[in-house]
């Protein structure tokens, strides 16, 4: 892999779901001071930044009506850009519950772009279905579910509008052991040997959000130091990714059925971290599944 050159461009490609706030994410990239395309086919990619003209930073909107649309083709695409190092790729995926696409998609009265002539329902699974690879793998997630325009103007622009060129992002994923280890993750920790909230039936239909799953899993005596040693090695090891000219880090902690204990865990340290002043986003990728299937159902 070559060297990014430090004058590399930034480049953001920007995609989610239809109606989850992707065209006003990208209008505020332009008024930021990035050129921002709206359905630009991938495979132009590779002239735009080597073509003539102000080397401005790039944002681009990418959605499954691209005709060369595949989650692997995005994840190719990203995959040379670095490599060439004529710009510094991410990925900012702007994400949203099936319940309030539905009631955006109402209150609108637009069609969906892959209903193909059925109810929105069908087009919004069908989309969230193929997006689902490219969440897995997103830099930055921005859930816009609770947002209106205006707080998520402000969200993009906490994310991108610093002077300073040296940004971090920090992903932070619970997951369970059995559906596999997350892919593209810097860092994994096993909370396995942590007391189990799953065998106390008041706690086994919570997650790891809840304050009452949090404190018991903070009732085992080896949680407090291994929150401690996460913490501090994620504190320490952030600053030299920074200097070392990495834009992102990502740290995941598993468990049996990421559920209880990995989630805790990732949710405590994605506090911490944004307390020290480093931009984070949180996901919960099991999680993330069931709350999906319930909206199917």
């Amino acid at each position: 892999m070559s060297e990014t050159d430090p004058d590399a461009r930034r480049l953001v490609l920007v995609t989610g779901p239809s109606g989850a706030g992707r065209t006003t994410a990208l209008r505020v990239l332009e008024d930021l001071g990035y050129e921002a395309i709206d359905n630009m086919p991938l495979r132009m990619i590779p002239a735009l930044l080597s073509g003539p003209g102000p080397r401005n930073p790039v944002a681009l909107g990418i959605d499954p009506r691209n005709r060369d649309f595949s989650a692997m083709t995005v994840m190719d695409a990203l995959a040379q850009i670095a490599d060439e190092g004529d710009a510094v790729p991410e990925l900012l995926y702007l994400d949203c519950t099936t319940e309030v696409l539905l009631r955006r998609f109402s209150e609108t009265r637009r069609r969906h772009p892959l209903a193909e002539g059925q109810r929105p329902e069908a087009g919004i699974s069908r989309e969230l279905e193929i997006l689902e690879p490219l969440k897995a793998c997103a830099d930055i997630l921005i859930s816009t579910t609770e947002m209106n325009v205006h707080q998520l103007r402000e969200e993009v622009e906490r994310w991108f509008s610093s002077g300073d060129t040296r940004r971090l992002s920090v992903s932070i994923e619970s997951f369970s052991y059995k559906r596999g280890l997350p892919r593209s993750v810097d860092m994994v920790f096993d909370c396995r040997f942590l007391k189990n909230p799953f065998w106390e039936p008041s706690l086994r239909s919570g997650d790891g959000r809840d304050r009452a799953v949090a404190e018991y899993i903070h009732t085992d005596p080896r949680s407090a130091p291994f929150q401690a040693k996460v913490r501090d090695l994620a504190l320490w090891l952030l600053p030299a990714y920074l200097d070392e000219g990495k834009s992102h880090l990502s740290i995941a902690f598993g468990c049996t059925g990421g559920q209880h204990r990995s989630v805790a865990m990732a949710e405590q340290l994605a506090h911490t971290v944004q307390a020290a002043g480093w931009q984070v986003s949180v996901r919960h990728r099991e999680m993330d599944r069931r709350e999906k299937g319930e909206a199917k159902a």
